[in-house]
Order: C-alpha cells, then structure tokens, then sequence
C-alpha cells in the first residue's frame, strides 16, 4: 500500500524515469497494443530505453509512420495480407457447411462468386468474417448473387472515407443493411460504448428492453421466455454475423462480457449519425454551446452518450435547450473524474423531464451527493442506475417512478441508507437491486412486483421473505440473513413452486443463528445453476448433489467441516469453483482432491486460504480441468504433484504467493516438472499486500 500512494503522489516524467531504469536492469516483456499516432508514441517513449537492454517491446499499430520510427534495437514486422487461397479457406469456413460439398456444382458456383467479393476485402480478416456472417445464412446461389451484386454497388458508391479501408467501409457497410429491421436499432446502440472497453450483457439487455429495442415474438413469449431471453438471442444473432466479439462467457455458456472491433465501431458511429441516433458529447465544459449548434443539425436529440474528462466542469448544464428532449443519456468515464464543485452536481438533471434511461454509475467525491427530490417527477423513466456512485439518500419521490423497469441503487455507502416502503409503487419492475446496508422505518413490501426477475439485495431484516414466494417471475436472489425467520418452513413449503424457478442464488449469513435456515433456503431452489455461499456455514445440504443444473459454486469464508469437501467433489455438473477466504474450518491444514472428485470441473479459483500448508491432488481428479488460479495463500509453499496428471489444463495462474513457492516452480526449482506442460504460465510477483475476503467483496 505504500508503494501504491508513493506512486500515486508522483509526477507523470518521475514514473517514466523509473519505469526506464526497470526495463533497463530487468528482463521484461512490456506489449503495447494498437499505438494510432506519433504524438502517442512521443509521450510514452520516455519510460523505454532507447539503449542495450535485455527487455522487449512489442509495438502494434497500424500506423506505419509509427512503426518506422528510429530505435537502434528495432525490428520492423509487416504482418501481410491472407493471400487468395487463405481469403477463401476462412470465407469458407464460416459460410459453407461440410455437406455442401455433396453437390460440386453449387460448391463451384459458390466458390466463383466468394473469391470475387473478396477482392474487396483486401486480405484483411475482420473484413472476411463481418462478409462470412453475411453470406452464413445465405444457403441458395441466388441469394449469393444478390450479396455479390451488392458489394459491387457499394464499391461503385464510394462509402469509404479513408483511402487505406477503401473497400473495407462498403463490406462492413453491407453488413449492416443486411441486418433484419429488428437488429439494426440493437446493433446501433452499441455506438454508445467508448472505443475499445468491454461492456457486460446483462446490462446491454436491459438497456434494450427499457428502450423499446426488443420486440415480443408472441410464440415463444408464451412459452415463458423473457424479453431478455430475447434480447440476448438478438445479441447471438449479432455475434453469428460477426459484428459483435464475445469477451467471457458463464458457467452456462452464456455471453456475458462482449465488444466490437475499431472499425466495426466506426460503421456503427457513422450509420447513428446518419440516422439521428444518438449523439455523443465527449466533454462538458460550462462556456461551451456546441451542443445545441450540434442539436440544430441533428433535429431534436433523443440519445445522448456524455464522456466526461477530467477537463469536463460539469455533468451536464442545465442551461442547454436540448434537455427536454433527452430520452436516454448515459455517462461514461465517471470513475477517472474528479468534479472540480459538488455543490448541486446532480441538480440539472432535474431538467431531463421526459428521461426514460438514466446512467450514472461510478461517481465517487469527496462528500457524497444527493440525488435531487425533483427526479420523483421523471415519470416516464424506464431505467436508473446509479451504482457505484456516492449518494447517501434515496429519495422517497422516487416511488413516483411507477415505469421503472430497472432500478440499480448499489451505491458506495458506509453507514446503513434508509429505503422509504415506496418501492411497491413500482409494479413494472424487472430489476431490483438495493445497496448491501440499509435501513427501513418497518417492512419493504415486495409482493406487488409481480414481473421482478432479479432482487439483490434482500434483507431478512426489513424484507418479507413471504413476498419472495409470490414473485412468480423471479429468477435471481441475493439474500442477506441477519436475523432469525419466523416460520420459515411453512413458507417454504407453500413457496416451493416458486423457489424452484430461482436460477441464481447468493446468500449472506451474518451469524452463526442463521446457518440452518440458510440451508433450509438453499435446499428449497433445487433449480439453481450458480449459488454463492458467503458466511458462517458448517454443512452443506447434504442433496446439493442431486440438483441438476448446479454449475458455478462460490463460497466466501464458510469455515466448513473438513469432511464436506465430500459433497463438493460429489456435484456431477459443476464447472467453476471458487474458494475464497477461510472457506474450511480452522483446523483444515491440508486441501484434497480426491480420485474421481468434481469430474466436470473446468475452472478453479483458490484465493486468502491462509490456513492450508499443503494440497493434495489425486490422480484422477478434476480431469477437465482448464483453468486454475491460485491468489494470496500465504502458508503454501509447494505445489501438488498431481498437478501433472491434468492433461487439459491449459491456463495456470499465480499471484502473491510467498518466496519460496515462487522458486520453486522457476525453471530450475523443485516443482517446475509438474506444471511444465501447461502452455499459459502467469507468475506475478511475491506480493506484501495481501486482500482480506471483506475487501475483495466490496471491490466485487
């Protein structure tokens, strides 16, 4: 941590200088990815020497200017273009499926009218993908025809601005009118996200379905499919036809972190544009008017995207004539910003009065704010998130909000908030989520939201657990059990139906009074697929199992009995386990993995277990297993030898371990031999910061 201020209180050149002198006397591997300009290169080049060194620096970019720049140690790679034959192996891949080869003819014609588009797309990758996710769902010659027919016509238009993308713009171009009517206003409101960071799924979802961007398919609505369900199937669409990139994906396989490559952003930027979509504002300073001039040409603007900077004075203005006509306004690089006044920093929002989304997540000062009463009168608003941001009051005009949809109130607070009981107003809730600590003048009444899908976070204290058994659409539930329940089993036995819909469940025991009834919860939703267990719990359900979509298991300082490790490795579908903090009791030194245990384990996460000194790995266990990573478990000091019977493990990582754990696996230490096989290694250096459970939790 004093390393950490030390760094945070020093000048940007004295960084550079030091970072100099640790490429120059250490060997290291530093990668700069996608470097655009000279002027770039020019303020970091300080920080790397320009002399005799045994570190590396690998600089991408597509800038050739860039690339030529003078270093004594350089060495120049042009990556070339996929020549005509490899153009085609990947169009192919992706387009033409294997029994399209019982018929030569249509292969051949097929195969004419593909190697004559691709003369368009320069030999460049993405460009042959975004055209494969055209032509994949294009199976007659016809329909090739007219895709050919197309790309010609764009060619001819000229689309493309940038003479190095020539041809490229039109094939991404193409691609977007190729999209049915109702993905063209998802794919565009993916020009919202700033360049290059991911953006997580659920929240796209439901910025979707609050802005009216999913439309009901009436056939498979009745079958019990959300609006999400589908608006995560128009995401897989968009992902098919390769304009989307998937980032992670869950224990179920489903998206859950996705982005869109430079160039595809570009197109998608241009096409918002042109068609009044949105508009971004990439800094707010209060004696700039360009906004409005902006408006003008625009017409009237309905989405708009604010990037603050910390050049920005001001989250918005309340002097500018746009603002009544605002749907949707979403602000991003709040977590970088530091207002230079918080005095009425949320007031001009206020001025918003026909908002539907409001996105303010990750605003952190110094006294938090207070959202202003008046935002009760946004009547129309669908979507409000403030997570992660510093406001210390939740105001009791906010029940007038009866069209919200989504309701993120997950602030940072460090004393308990008081939630008004004007959360029932809002019968059109699909998402609840409500700060960890609060406080409430009698009981929360729950029982009204008859569409809530996710409630996170309810408390034994202020909440009705019976309210739980009447949400007939829940799917997501994070209980917090700080007190004892009355009649628990009785409500239990009449909500069993219900209960059993729960998809995700995570449960907080604040003491050991609740572990049973915290069991009796978790055996009552046999239909899991993720359960979290954080707290005080000595036994698990002994029929955990038995439950057959159990696949993810998250347990955060449990002090488990030794013997339930029995009942973890029983759990026949289980694919990501994460133990976290003293997750067994205090007497457990040594870990096992038994012969035969967790036979569908893919993942494992093992983090501040600081009591084990030694893990045992039996031949035989984990025998899927992918992905380990090991974090912050101070006492062990040498690996498992069974380490070397994991075949599939493919990624290994690392990180805060102590000294002699770290020489042992160098390349010349003792136990190097029983991970050498794994083909992604990530060592990070022995750490004196060790993070406690509560911290990690909080920064989760």
């Amino acid at each position: 941590m004093e390393q950490k201020q030390e760094i945070k209180d020093t000048t940007d050149d004295e960084i550079a200088k030091k970072l100099f002198l640790v490429l120059q006397k250490m060997r290291c591997l530093v990668i700069l990815d996608d470097i655009w300009k000279i002027e770039t290169w020019n303020l970091l080049k300080a920080a790397f020497p320009n002399v005799e060194t045994d570190s590396t620096i690998l600089l991408t970019t597509r800038n050739q200017a860039v690339a030529s720049l003078p270093n004594r140690n350089a060495f120049l790679h042009e990556l070339q273009p996929l020549n005509e034959n490899e153009s085609w192996e990947l169009l192919e891949k992706k387009t033409i499926s294997g029994g399209a080869y019982i018929d030569l003819g249509m292969y051949t014609k097929k195969k004419d009218l593909g190697m004559k588009m691709l003369q368009h797309c320069k030999g460049l990758p993405l460009v042959i993908i975004v055209l494969a996710g055209v032509l994949a769902r294009k199976n007659s010659i016809r329909e090739w025809v007219r895709v050919y027919e197309n790309v010609r016509e764009y060619i001819n238009r000229g689309i493309g601005h940038e003479e190095e993308y020539e041809g490229v713009s039109q094939v991404l171009a193409l691609s977007y009118d190729d999209l049915p009517y109702y993905l063209k206003p998802c794919f565009l409101y993916l020009s919202h996200y700033p360049e290059d960071p991911d953006f997580f799924v659920s929240e796209l979802t439901k910025l979707w379905v609050v802005e009216g961007l999913i439309f009901s398919r009436q056939q498979r609505h009745s079958l019990g499919e959300t609006m999400e369900d589908i608006a995560r199937d128009c995401l897989s669409e968009l992902v098919e036809r390769c304009l989307v990139q998937v980032g992670t994906s869950g224990s179920t396989r489903t998206i859950k972190v996705c982005r869109i490559h430079d160039l595809v952003r570009n197109m998608c930027l241009l096409r918002a544009k042109e068609e009044s979509f949105l508009q971004i504002k990439y800094s707010l300073q209060e004696n700039t008017s360009s906004m409005a001039a902006e408006a003008t040409q625009l017409g009237k603007i309905r989405r708009l995207a604010i990037y603050l900077d910390k050049n920005a004075d001001m989250l918005v203005s309340s002097r500018d004539e746009t603002n009544g006509h605002v749907r949707s306004l979403l602000f991003f690089g709040l977590r970088e910003w530091i207002p230079k006044s918080e005095k009425g920093l949320l007031s001009p929002l206020k001025d918003f009065k026909v908002l539907r989304v409001l996105k303010v997540e990750g605003l952190q000062v110094i006294t938090r704010v207070e959202l202003p009463s008046e935002i009760g009168n946004m009547v129309h608003l669908r979507f409000l998130s403030v997570k992660r941001s510093e406001i210390k009051r939740f105001p009791p005009s906010l029940g007038n909000l009866v069209c919200l949809q989504t309701l993120d109130f997950r602030v940072l607070i460090y004393a308990s908030m008081v939630i008004p009981n004007v959360i029932k107003k809002m019968k059109q809730l699909r998402h609840l989520y409500l700060p960890k600590k609060y406080r409430a003048k009698g009981k929360l009444e729950l029982s009204t939201l008859g569409h809530l899908q996710t409630l996170y976070y309810f408390s034994s204290k202020y909440c009705v657990l019976k309210d739980v058994g009447r949400l007939t659409n829940l799917r997501k539930l994070r209980i917090g059990l700080s007190s004892s329940l009355q009649n628990l089993e009785e409500i239990l036995k009449s909500s069993g139906s219900m209960l059993n819909r729960i998809r995700s469940l995570f449960v907080d025991v604040y003491n050991n009074s609740c572990e049973e009834q915290a069991m009796q919860i978790v055996s009552s939703c046999r239909g899991i697929y993720k359960l979290t267990l954080n707290g005080p719990i000595a036994e698990l359900p002994k029929e955990l199992h038995n439950y057959p979509n159990l696949t993810k298991l998250e347990l955060w300082r449990c002090g488990l009995k030794e013997d339930q490790m029995g009942i973890l490795e029983k759990l026949p579908n289980l694919t990501i386990l994460k133990l976290m903090g003293e997750v067994f009791e205090e007497n457990t030194k040594i870990l096992v993995f038994s012969k035969g245990g967790f036979p569908s384990l893919q993942f494992l996460h093992v983090s501040n277990t600081h009591r084990i000194t030694e893990w045992k790995v039996e031949e035989g266990a984990m025998p899927r297993l992918c992905r380990l990573e090991i974090e912050y478990c101070s006492r062990l000091t040498t690996l498992p030898d069974g380490l070397r019977y994991l075949t599939k493990l493919r990624e290994l990582t690392f990180t805060g371990m102590g000294g002699e754990f770290h020489r042992r696996i160098e390349e010349d230490g003792e136990d190097f031999y029983k991970i050498q096989h794994v083909p992604s290694l990530v060592i990070g250096e022995p750490s004196p910061l060790r993070l406690t459970p509560t911290n990690e939790m909080m920064a989760r």
